[in-house]
C-alpha cells in the first residue's frame, strides 16, 4: 500500500507565515505538523512507501526535512519517502489536488492500493482502524467528521450514507446541508479503482478540491466510508493553526 500526502499548496490564508515554509512544515506544539500525520498513518499495516506531492516552491524544504526524519528515526523499519515537485510555482499555475494525485500516479508507476491524505489535517488518534476498515471493504473509502454545526459544513461537503456506510448523496460546499457529518482529506482507493482517477482527469474534469473526485466516483462504484475517532483540525486559519497548537501542547503535557 502507498500514500501520497498532498502538500502542494501555498496556504495564502496563512500569511505571513506560509509565504517561505510550507504549511505541513508549520510547527504544532513544538514539531512539524506532517509529523502527526506521519504518526498517525504508521500504524497501519502495510504502508510501503509515501509519496510526499508538493511544490517548486518548497520541494528542497521537504527533502530536507525528510532526510532530518529519516535520520531521526529509531524504527526497524522507517518509513520510505519520495519528494514529488510538481513543478507549479503559485496558485496561477497549481495542479490542484487531484491534478497532483494524478502526477503521482503517472510519473511514478504508482500501481498499487492507495491512501491519499492532506497534509495538513491533523489527528490525535491512530489511524490503524482505517487500514483495518479498507481492508474489510476492499472498495474506495472516504474519512468522515461530525463538525457539529450546520454552517460549519458549508466549508467542506455534505454527505449521506446508507445503514451499510455507503455514500448515497455527495456535494461539495452545499448551501443547504441538513448534516453535520462531512467527508475529510483521508482516502483510500484500491487498486482496480486507479484507472477511474486517471479517467477523471482526462475527461477534463475540475483537477481542484479531492472531494470532487469522490462527488464523481460513488455514482460509478460503491464508496464507502469511516468515522475519524477524537480530534480533527483542518489546518486553514491562524486561528485553527492556535487550536490545534493549543489541544497537542495540552497532550504532551
Amino acid at each position: 500500500m502507498n500514500v501520497i500526502l498532498l502538500a502542494a499548496g501555498y496556504a495564502t490564508r496563512l500569511y505571513p507565515l506560509t509565504l517561505t515554509r510550507a504549511k505541513p512544515l508549520l510547527p504544532v506544539a513544538g514539531k512539524p505538523m506532517i509529523e502527526y500525520v506521519l504518526d498517525n498513518l504508521a500504524p497501519i499495516e502495510g504502508v510501503q512507501h509515501i509519496y510526499v506531492a508538493t511544490n517548486a516552491k518548497f520541494a528542497a524544504q521537504f527533502q530536507e526535512w525528510a532526510d532530518a526524519y529519516r535520520a531521526a528515526t529509531t524504527t526497524a523499519k522507517p518509513l520510505d519517502f519520495t519528494i514529488v515537485n510538481d513543478g507549479s510555482t503559485d496558485d496561477s499555475n497549481k495542479l490542484g489536488a487531484i491534478g497532483d494525485i494524478h502526477f503521482v500516479l503517472t510519473r511514478h508507476g504508482v500501481d498499487d492500493d492507495l491512501i491519499v491524505v492532506a497534509g495538513d489535517n491533523l489527528f490525535d488518534r491512530s489511524l490503524e482502524n482505517f487500514g483495518q476498515c479498507v481492508r474489510r471493504r476492499n472498495a474506495p473509502v472516504l474519512a468522515v467528521y461530525d463538525v457539529g454545526s450546520l454552517e460549519e459544513v458549508k466549508k467542506y461537503n455534505a454527505i449521506t450514507l446508507d445503514a451499510d456506510g455507503r455514500i448515497t448523496f455527495f456535494e461539495e460546499k452545499p448551501k443547504n446541508p441538513t448534516s453535520t457529518l462531512t467527508g475529510i482529506a483521508l482516502y483510500y482507493y484500491p487498486r482496480a479503482c486507479l484507472g477511474l482517477i486517471r479517467r477523471y482527469v482526462e475527461e477534463g474534469n475540475n483537477p481542484d478540491q479531492p472531494g470532487r473526485l469522490v462527488q464523481w466516483m460513488y455514482p460509478r462504484i460503491p464508496f464507502y466510508t469511516w468515522q475519524v475517532p477524537g480530534r480533527w483540525f483542518d489546518i486553514g486559519s491562524k486561528e485553527t493553526l492556535e487550536e490545534a497548537n493549543r489541544n497537542f501542547s495540552a497532550k504532551a503535557g
